[in-house]
């Protein structure tokens, strides 16, 4: 974003006031440069969201309109005396949560395996080596290649392209 928080329309500059403004060129970043943005920028990621524990997954199940229903119609056979009906009903909701919980308990460890098996890498050029990189290491300004099949690993501005199709 530039001085008067507007953002920046980095695809209507030319490829030399990109450089300026990154403070980079057709060669890369160098090492020490990567390292002081990588300090004051940070890393390439998304913020983690606050990880759920098993107890609040057990409790978000109760939230759940058809479950608050049932509560309360296991509330109301209590004190009219269906006990019965009550019981029936408190088994019930206790089953549903309980499925509720194991699938979403394991669709979350799922998620955080599938996390850690994935660890994408960008090639950069770097020190005018090409290097690949885990892609949270990229920091503005890094000259990134991509080729058929890459995915792109961030925001980025075309620098070339030969035979480029989206």
């Amino acid at each position: 974003m530039n001085n008067q928080g507007l953002i920046e329309k980095w695809y209507a500059l030319d490829i030399e006031a990109v450089f300026q403004r990154l403070q980079s060129g057709i060669s890369g970043l160098k090492s020490d440069d990567v390292k002081a943005r990588l300090l004051t920028i940070g890393f390439n990621e998304l913020p983690e969201k606050k990880k759920i524990s098993a107890l609040g997954i057990f409790l978000s199940q109760f939230k759940n309109y058809l479950i608050i229903i049932l509560i309360g119609a296991a509330i109301i056979s209590a004190f009219t005396g269906e006990t019965t009906n009550a019981y029936v009903i408190l088994f019930i909701i206790l089953f549903i949560s309980l499925l509720g919980f194991i699938q979403e308990y394991r669709a979350e460890r799922a998620m955080e395996a599938l996390k850690k098996m994935v660890a994408f890498e960008a090639k950069v050029l770097c020190d005018g080596a090409v290097k690949k990189i885990p892609i949270r290491e990229l920091v503005p300004g890094d000259i990134i290649y991509i080729e058929a099949g890459d995915r792109i690993p961030a925001d980025a501005r075309l620098v070339e392209a030969t035979n480029l199709e989206l």
